[in-house]
């Protein structure tokens, strides 16, 4: 069974991923920063491949991502730091990458060396839905890794329902419609967007992201959801703390605080 599956059949709610740009703050710490995740009870993480127009994104994760660059970080290289993890780590792993580095790298290629890392599903926000039913899907399932698309509060009912008629894993509800970044708290709108999307009940689990920051926030997003993404606060925390392990504790301290 694929570990996003497996996840979301043992633990129905209070699902907590992580999402982290590889090769930041150092080049070499993408292992180290999956292993200090993992260790504090992190459910799932993201690894971002950073690329140099990440137009989903906002100032923080922009920052790491051009940093991660300037590192030397490449997907060869983030499959090559890869190639052993599934000795240390046990969690779902999903790589989130604009298209433009995975058509360079060509996306069977990405596929096989997604699995050949223990790899469980990719997340890649500019392609067009057509496109992957078409050309995506396909290689994807031969290699049993979902893609998981993205819905945010402008998106349709009618696309809502074909996205889950059509991908598995999860659905990653964009809590709104704006670039990554934390937020102290959601607006009523965001919220009845949550409750609009729960009432819907979808046959995928969703997580929502984009604005997780602490435990107002987190918990608002699993009541009407099976779990939320953090990414721009842990991004910050890798950034002003003094090592990996003092920023894995203070995130789960911010959404945790007892």
């Amino acid at each position: 069974m694929n570990r996003i599956d497996k996840l979301f059949k043992d633990k129905k709610n209070n699902v907590l991923s992580v999402y982290f740009t590889a090769g930041y703050p150092a080049l070499d710490d993408t292992v180290k920063v999956i292993q200090a995740l993992e260790k504090r009870g992190v459910d799932m993480l993201e690894i971002g491949v950073p690329f140099s127009d990440p137009m989903a994104d906002g100032p923080v994760i922009q920052a790491s991502g051009a940093e991660a660059l300037k590192n030397g970080m490449s997907l060869k290289v983030l499959f090559d730091q890869l190639v052993d993890i599934r000795q240390t780590a046990s969690i779902p792993l999903v790589l989130m990458s604009y298209l433009n580095p995975i058509i360079q790298f060509g996306f069977e290629n990405y596929c096989k060396a997604a699995t050949q890392c223990g790899v469980d599903g990719f997340i890649i926000p500019d392609l067009p839905f057509a496109e992957y039913m078409e050309s995506y899907k396909p290689v994807a399932e031969k290699y049993g890794l979902h893609v998981i698309m993205l819905i945010t509060p402008e998106t349709s009912e009618e696309r809502i329902r074909m996205i889950d008629q059509h991908t598995s894993g999860f659905i990653y509800m964009v809590s709104s419609a704006s670039v990554t970044g934390a937020r102290s708290a959601f607006s009523d709108e965001n919220l009845a967007y949550f409750r609009r999307v729960n009432a819907m009940q979808l046959k995928n689990p969703r997580l929502i992201g984009f604005g997780i920051s602490n435990r107002e926030t987190f918990d608002a997003a699993c009541r009407e959801a099976s779990g939320a993404i953090i990414g721009s606060k842990f991004i910050s925390l890798l950034e002003s703390e003094k090592s990996i392990d003092d920023a894995v504790t203070k995130l789960i301290i911010a959404i945790d605080p007892q």
